[in-house]
Order: C-alpha cells, then sequence, then structure tokens
C-alpha cells in the first residue's frame, strides 16, 4: 500500500477543470479544496501506474502551479497481515522503570 497526501495549489481561473482532470486519474482522491485554488489530494498506486507516476502526471494539468508531497506512507500489505504464531506486541510506548 502505497499512499501519497499532496497539496496542490492551481491558479483559480483553471480550479474547476483542474479538479475535474484530477478526479477523473485513477488513484487520486481531492479531499478538500479551497476558493483560492489550494487542494488537498490523496494519490495512491493503482495496478497501472505507480503514485509517483501519477503525481508526475498531476503537475502536466493546466493550472497547476504546484504539487507538493506533504505525506507519505508505504506498508507491505504481505506483512500486515495477522499472523495466528506471532508473539503479541505490547501497544504502550511509555518506558517502564
Amino acid at each position: 500500500m502505497n499512499i501519497c497526501g499532496c497539496l496542490a495549489h492551481v491558479a483559480p481561473d483553471y480550479a474547476t477543470a483542474a479538479a475535474q482532470s484530477m478526479s477523473d486519474t485513477p488513484g487520486v482522491e481531492i479531499h478538500a479544496q479551497t476558493e483560492d485554488g489550494r487542494f488537498v489530494v490523496v494519490v495512491e498506486d493503482t495496478p497501472e501506474r505507480l503514485a509517483s507516476e501519477t503525481i508526475m502526471d498531476l503537475h502536466q494539468i493546466p493550472g497547476v502551479v504546484s504539487l507538493t508531497l506533504t505525506y507519505h506512507h508505504f506498508e507491505d500489505l504481505a506483512e500486515t497481515r495477522p499472523r495466528p504464531d506471532a508473539l503479541s506486541q505490547t501497544t504502550s510506548r511509555r518506558l517502564t522503570l
């Protein structure tokens, strides 16, 4: 699983068209948008493209001034499956004396 949180800045005159282009792109979701053309966008890998490739494509949408990666999370799904034989781990991060 590869999840990238991005902040896009789009020229306000292009915001509607850019939002449509982003929404039509597989693996892309717009989570917030401001009137001045800022977008909070999440990009995920798809079976056809890596998130990094999709992010580079988003830079090419007319009106996009900048698109910055602000959050990245990656984990191997095979490692996250529960294993009945695995030792349990404590969830507390508090130091014990």
